[in-house]
């Protein structure tokens, strides 16, 4: 698939994924979304992803308008996209085998910041800013923003993100637990990269197994929570990472992960 929306290149074994619209602030289409869900399926042996944006924005937000030549109203091309797109792609997230990373560079508002927050680690430059505007134009929170915030924030400091459609700049949003760290703009690539890389270099059957692990706890009691984990050591035990794991142990050494 030739990409129009979003380029990727690979960096040793980490896919870096960048929305490619600088001239829009990164706005996002339907088709963007699409694109990102495709570069998901296809990761070719990448153990990690690092996601940002060109130029000065990570992401403004949704771009309904775009090439759509459908007579629907705005109303349900918006649910058409979300359905369609947008929800999809962020449940690819989700559900990726391997750790993502965000760098986030400038606004990160909207779908923008749903697909930010939606990342493993999410690091800020310092100028970066996460925003559900959604109330400035009447409309609500989408992307699955109102089921994550609250986790990350809790409901008072959802609420205040969501009813009150303010910025959060990126070192309050490092102080309240928004986001894994904010850094200065001038390293926010480089402390990106360089947590992909690391993550990229362990054992990514675990990591994935550890992804749908916290995913599954936030909606299960705690008994289930302890077999599901029953389950996925049983799974994880079998590789070759857990073997190398615990020779490396004996041994005394640093383990040397290959991903499987």
């Amino acid at each position: 698939m030739t990409y129009e929306m979003i380029r990727t290149e690979r960096q040793g074994d980490v896919l870096v994924l960048t929305l490619n619209r600088p001239e829009r602030l990164n706005a996002a289409p339907p088709q963007m979304f699409l694109e990102i869900g495709h570069a998901l399926d296809n990761l070719d042996g990448a153990r990690a992803v690092l996601v940002t944006g060109e130029g000065r924005a990570f992401c403004s937000g949704a771009d309904l308008a775009g090439r759509d030549s459908s007579q629907a109203s705005p109303a349900d091309r918006a649910k058409q996209s979300l359905t369609n797109s947008y929800n999809p792609t962020m449940l690819k997230i989700a559900n990726a085998g391997v750790p993502i990373v965000s760098a986030v560079n400038g606004p990160a508002a909207g779908i923008g910041c749903s697909l930010a927050l939606a990342a493993d680690f999410c690091i800020a430059g310092e100028s970066g800013y996460f925003l559900q505007a959604f109330v400035n134009i009447g409309l609500v929170p989408d992307g699955g923003a109102s089921w994550m915030l609250a986790r990350l924030v809790g409901k008072a400091r959802a609420t205040e993100m969501m009813l009150l459609g303010e910025r959060i700049h990126g070192p309050k949003a490092a102080d309240w637990g928004l986001i894994y760290k904010c850094v200065p703009d001038a390293v926010l690539r480089e402390e990106a990269m360089t947590l992909a890389t690391r993550l990229a270099a362990g054992p990514t059957l675990a990591l994935g197994l550890m992804r749908q692990g916290l995913a599954a706890a936030l909606e299960s009691d705690y008994a289930t929570a302890m077999a599901g984990e029953a389950d996925r050591q049983s799974i994880a035990g079998q590789s070759a990472d857990a073997v190398e794991g615990a020779v490396s142990f004996l041994q005394k050494r640093k383990a040397v992960f290959t991903g499987a």
